[in-house]
């Protein structure tokens, strides 16, 4: 692992409120108007080039094989943590004040990029999707509108991280905008079903992280060992169609309420980036079983901003703010307990942590929470309230770790809810 310290700074310009300071360094993917989609690192308001930069020479892997020859981020996440850290301290290198490249403004005008002028991709070839609920918050504050509080919590909850298999094919990129989807729904006064759009569209708030290097089938990945095949974090919106879900999951769960889309931040922010936000998260009662026990720190302290903008509002509002902090289960013990089965994992999966919800009214972090089942509508203007999403609504989640003299930050990921589509 390279962590690089605070006092350090990059020649590249970073505004002190910028998500992207030299001690970040997020991995994506982008094209320009003269070139087709490259790897590159997110530097200030700039993109580092590390495709050009690795044909130029200019950067080199330990192995000799190209890292950054494809449009995905996966080659280079297979190749594992020794790689990873090889490639950070290069980059470090090139970016840091009084570098070689900081004096030769010939390659900088090569290498760097406006990241105004860069059209944004998908980062990662996403294997496979699994969606956790692992923040005690938001089990409780949802099972408690079900159930009632006294029985809040299944009795598994505590004792294993509950999660889903979901649809990795419909996992997008920010900016992407969501069409309502359509679905079987029983409303309340009726007997049978009917076929509509949902009534109930709502966003999740969640973070997400992407396998490095997998595991044989059959070898079970450690919480000790698990930092080591986690390549890095992203921003997650898992939206839901909440009227679907009620009718269709059970005995087994949801489906077409969490198929339609998953949304995503453009940049991979890695392990290493938030090592010095490490945090010691919830106290764990009951203690776990052996497999899911940890040591040290294995949280992380991850600012969460959850903002809606209606096509009536001149400006987003900020509606609910979270943190990693309220997650009950890290992500250690989730991709441990994922593989203790002996269930492969592969470069490219996604695991999701399920809704972040805090204590507090206003560190919701779902409508469904906020608005407790619909019944208390959320008061976004003097003229509009909103029980669930509507169309022509703007979604957007912020995420960030903040120092004293820099922050961490994961971009954003926003989405607009288009109308239904015609079905004649």
């Amino acid at each position: 692992m390279f962590v690089i310290g605070k006092e350090e700074t990059s020649f590249v310009e970073v505004d002190a409120n910028s998500d992207f300071p030299i001690q970040n360094l997020p991995y994506g993917v982008f094209s320009t108007s003269s070139q087709e989609p490259h790897v590159g690192v997110a530097i200030g308001k700039k993109i580092l080039d590390l495709t050009r930069a690795e044909q130029d020479g200019f950067l080199k892997g330990t192995s000799g094989h190209p890292l950054f020859d494809q449009p995905r981020l996966n080659t280079f996440m297979q190749a594992g943590r020794q790689e990873w850290t090889h490639i950070r301290q290069q980059v470090f290198n090139h970016l840091k004040s009084g570098s070689d490249l900081s004096n030769n403004q010939e390659l900088q005008d090569q290498l760097l990029v406006n990241m105004e002028d860069a059209t944004l991709h998908l980062p990662v070839d996403v294997k496979e999707f699994t969606d956790f609920y692992s923040s005690y918050y938001h089990a409780y504050n949802v099972g408690s509108l079900i159930r009632g509080p006294e029985n809040a919590l299944m009795d598994n909850w505590k004792h294993l991280p509950v999660a889903y298999h979901g649809r990795s094919s419909s996992v997008i990129l920010s900016g992407q905008d969501i069409i309502r989807p359509r679905g079987q729904i029983k409303p309340a006064d009726s007997d049978t079903p009917i076929f509509s759009p949902t009534q109930r569209l709502d966003f999740e708030l969640e973070m997400g992280f992407f396998v490095g290097t997998g595991n044989e089938m059959g070898q079970p990945i450690p919480t000790s060992e698990a930092s080591d095949h986690i390549f890095g974090m992203v921003l997650v919106n898992d939206w839901s169609a909440r009227d679907v879900q009620v009718w269709e999951y059970r005995p087994l769960g949801p489906f077409l309420a969490k198929n339609f889309a998953t949304s995503i931040s453009p940049w991979v922010v890695t392990l290493d980036a938030l090592e010095p936000f490490r945090t010691s998260g919830m106290t764990q009662d009951p203690v776990p079983m052996e497999y899911l026990q940890v040591e040290g720190d294995q949280a992380y302290d991850i600012k969460l901003e959850v903002h809606l903008q209606s096509e009536m509002m001149e400006e987003p509002k900020l509606i609910g703010k979270s943190n990693t902090t309220n997650l009950y289960w890290n992500i250690s013990q989730q991709l441990a307990h994922h593989t203790i089965t002996g269930c492969n994992t592969r470069t490219g999966d996604l695991m999701a942590s399920g809704t972040i919800s805090g204590e507090a009214l206003d560190a919701r972090g779902c409508l469904l929470e906020m608005t407790e089942l619909g019944k208390k509508p959320l008061k976004l203007t003097s003229t509009e309230t909103r029980k669930f999403l509507e169309d022509g609504d703007t979604v957007t989640l912020k995420g960030y770790c903040q120092a004293e003299n820099y922050r961490i930050g994961f971009g954003e990921v926003t989405s607009k809810i288009l109308p239904a589509l015609s079905m004649s």
